[in-house]
């Protein structure tokens, strides 16, 4: 093991990528770290900190060891570059916290508030003055897993409309989704389209 540790595949080889490595994991810990205390979920922060700081430690031991080599410094900021685009795309995975989507439309919205409203979202429906006329403002609060789900029925029920999405840190009290599943809430929302037609 010994004869390893000094060979030159461990030095050349191995180690930059082991600190290449253990950068993604540390850093990706801190972009996770940084949402959660955004998020306010203060224990997911904490625990992600411990780790992250303790693989930290581990690796700057070792590059600090070799700082005469540039191939550990390389490996090192290549490790933090890529531990940040992975920690966003984990973020992005696990889609914690909740989100409120502002719409905005011209058009009339009956339709796309019904479906709404018939897959279980609790939204509120306000009229607005827009820069070219009146305008109808839809405020819905939904967990950031549905983002795309609901993106799809506004652009399927009301395609020119505007629309923002803002994380949401503390919400008391929301109206979500049954949990009905999603080919059941489609067959329930067309199934009263039609008795209205």
């Amino acid at each position: 093991m010994t004869a390893f540790l000094d060979s030159a595949t461990y030095t050349w080889v191995v180690l930059p990528l082991l600190i290449v490595f253990t950068r993604i994991i540390d850093v990706s810990l801190g972009t996770l770290r940084i949402i959660f205390i955004n998020r306010n979920l203060r224990y997911y922060a904490t625990l992600s900190g411990f780790f992250e700081v303790l693989i930290w430690l581990l690796v700057i031991r070792q590059v600090f060891q070799k700082l005469d080599s540039p191939l550990y410094l390389v490996a090192y900021a290549a490790g933090f570059a890529a531990g940040n685009y992975a920690g966003v795309v984990i973020e992005n995975r696990i889609s914690i916290g909740r989100v409120v989507i502002r719409i905005i439309t011209r058009q009339e919205a009956d339709t796309l508030v019904s479906f709404l409203r018939s897959t279980g979202y609790g939204l509120t429906v306000v009229d607005g003055e827009g820069a070219t006329g009146p305008v109808k403002i839809i405020f819905i609060i939904i967990e950031r897993k549905a983002i795309e789900s609901v993106v799809e029925m506004i652009k399927k029920y009301n395609p020119n409309a505007f629309y923002s999405i803002e994380d949401v840190r503390f919400v008391s009290g929301a109206v979500t989704p049954n949990r009905l599943p999603v080919s059941r809430r489609w067959t329930h929302f067309h199934s009263r389209m039609r008795k209205k037609v």
